[in-house]
């Protein structure tokens, strides 16, 4: 019924394949005289989505997921997965060659100090690794007397004999219609920062922050419209941007050299170099540079600032270009949510529907928006057991029929030039059972404390992660996840450096665009998320001493009424979902043209009342 554009559904390799290069990439190591090496799941710039020639850890190991390692020594192997993917690392490896470890608590370099030997040789990419990664498995190995091993090409390089070539996505230019801000008014304020840091220059790792700082786009991963590239802005002078010539039309190379000069990406290193000399210091961004960054500063004779992007938050502050588009946007998606929901009410009741064509139609009911660029990111359409698995992406196998009784998760987003989108919804299909209700409504009242918490300018993101969890905590329940991640303009749905979490330590600042996502998983049985952005606005209360803060919901799409236990909401709760969904109505009504949809949105937005 509906043609699939942006996603594909096939399983990933397994098996025999697999058992083999394992086998390969050993005997590798053994000739360079390496007892190990470690696999991290990140490109140069430690992107989420990553080119197909940077899978190095999937084509190894067969796990998927966008956060991970392998370490492989002599004897053992394992891949190290969080909470987030721990049911699909378990499907997708083979537990026979690998150990499945946490990724956080403990770390690898738990793992590697009690298996690695006295004389060991542990090999790494420096481009694949931060310095503060890297400086930990120095410590482990350190630890265990081995001796870590930077190495100058990567071993699974040379048996990846079938690997992809790198990706030359066409560059676009982001008009100032969309960013609201023009090159040399960033610099300017990318200057300051420079200054405060008291540097000579700071080098732009992170794709993000040069697309940001130039007003450009690109296609070189999937659902992030990246352009990889790095940049070198010094405290004086012309910028220097290192991207693949070959990205540019004549149109966006003389938009780039407006502001900055324009060089290949294989000249970074010998500027780098040159520059470094005579002491000079370079900041560098400490989450997303690679350690061979620091390592050629240091050789050269410089002295690498290791820190926080000053990029990053400026990027994460909407200016009102961005908000606006971002409110169309929502208001564009809310439409094709909305019809997306009333075609699963009347189609999957009859046990026909599966996850695949759950997935396909959402993206085609976004495709005839006639805006969208790309999903931005791979939709989670999990039925039944399949929505308990957090971050589950459905395969030919693994695609499940949708049947009464089940619960149906989905969680999706889109990519306009306008805007960024990111919304789950849990779906009953049938008759929900008790302990469905009790959870879901437990899940509502947390999302529901997050969007209406008012809050002191200053506040982080780890202050309001209690908020979403107080009422699943109530009845010893919890998820194994953040409460929500930053969200960019036209960039990356999963931006830092604000979150709200335990580990969020950013002050929310107006301007900032967060997701609210509480969840509850049971394993083998069902999965529940509700999830809206939010965007950080002032607000006013009366007495207040210093500047207060809340939250605007830019998201607008039903939350299942049949799911809700009314009995369970305050009369302050209930207030807020009513007001939603009469706000949902009146910013979607208008724009459907056909009655039946129209009908079914005044029923799923009727105001519930108290029993």
């Amino acid at each position: 019924m509906f043609e699939a554009h942006f996603q594909t559904f096939e399983e990933p390799e397994g098996g025999v394949a697999l058992a083999a290069r394992l086998g390969s990439f050993r005997e590798e190591l053994a000739r360079r005289k390496l007892t190990g090496f470690v696999i991290p799941r990140a490109d140069q710039q430690q992107n989420e989505y990553v080119a197909a020639s940077e899978e190095r850890l999937a084509w190894l190991t067969g796990f998927t997921g966008s956060a991970g390692m392998a370490i492989v020594l002599t004897r053992e192997a394992a891949v190290f997965v969080d909470g987030r993917y721990t049911l699909q690392a378990a499907k997708q490896v083979d537990r026979k060659a690998w150990h499945i470890e946490p990724l956080a608590d403990p770390p690898p370099e738990h793992w590697l100090s009690r298996h690695l030997a006295a004389g060991d040789r542990l090999g790494f990419d420096p481009w694949l690794h931060t310095s503060a990664a890297a400086e930990r498995l120095a410590a482990a190995c350190a630890k265990a007397g081995a001796e870590l091993i930077a190495v100058e090409s990567n071993p699974l390089d040379q048996i990846w004999t079938e690997r992809p070539a790198p990706p030359r996505g066409p560059v676009a230019i982001h008009g100032v219609q969309f960013s609201g801000e023009i090159e040399a008014e960033k610099l300017k304020r990318i200057r300051l920062e420079i200054n405060k840091l008291g540097v000579d220059a700071l080098v732009l790792s992170d794709s993000h922050a040069v697309a940001w700082t130039f007003n450009i786009r690109g296609a070189d991963v999937s659902h992030t419209p990246l352009p990889l590239s790095y940049a070198l802005v010094p405290k004086d002078g012309r910028p220097t941007v290192f991207i693949d010539h070959r990205k540019l039309s004549n149109l966006t190379r003389d938009h780039l050299e407006q502001s900055a000069d324009v060089s290949e990406p294989d000249t970074l290193v010998p500027m780098l170099t040159e520059l470094a000399r005579g002491g000079t210091a370079i900041a560098l961004d400490s989450a997303t540079a690679a350690d061979a960054l620091s390592r050629l500063i240091v050789t050269a004779g410089g002295k690498p600032v290791r820190g926080n992007d000053p990029v990053s938050l400026l990027k994460a502050v909407k200016n009102i270009t961005e908000i606006e588009g971002t409110r169309t946007a929502h208001q564009r998606d809310a439409v094709a949510l909305t019809r997306f929901l009333a075609w699963i009410d009347r189609e999957a009741p009859s046990g026909a529907l599966t996850e695949i064509d759950t997935v396909e139609a959402l993206e085609t009911f976004r495709r005839q928006t006639c805006a969208l660029k790309d999903v931005s990111f791979p939709t989670i359409a999990g039925t039944g057991p399949n929505g308990a698995i957090v971050h589950y992406r459905v395969t030919r196998k693994s695609n499940r029929r949708i049947v009464p009784g089940d619960l149906l998760l989905i969680d999706s987003g889109a990519q306009y030039e306008d805007g960024t989108t990111d919304v789950t919804r849990t779906i009953a299909i049938g008759n929900p059972t008790d302990e469905m209700r009790d959870r879901f409504t437990r899940v509502l009242r947390g999302h529901i404390a997050i969007a209406r918490a008012v809050f002191p300018d200053g506040t982080t993101g780890a202050q309001l992660d209690s908020f979403a969890r107080q009422f699943l905590w109530q009845a010893g329940l919890d998820f194994e996840h953040g409460t929500g991640h930053g969200v960019g303009s036209y960039l990356s749905v999963h931006e830092g450096p604000a979150r709200i979490s335990k580990l969020g330590i950013t002050p929310l600042k107006r301007g900032m665009i967060l997701s609210n996502e509480p969840g509850y998983y049971k394993t083998d049985a069902y999965g529940i998320r509700i999830e809206n952005l939010e965007l950080v606005v002032g607000t006013d209360v009366p007495g207040a001493e210093k500047p207060v803060n809340a939250f605007e919901t830019l998201t607008l799409a039903p939350i299942d009424r049949r799911l809700i236990d009314v009995n369970m909401l305050s009369a302050t709760e209930l207030k807020w979902l009513n007001d939603y969904h009469e706000r949902v109505n009146r910013a979607v009504r208008p724009h459907l043209n056909d009655n039946a949809t129209k009908l079914w949105l005044d029923e799923a937005t009727a105001a519930l009342l108290p029993l």
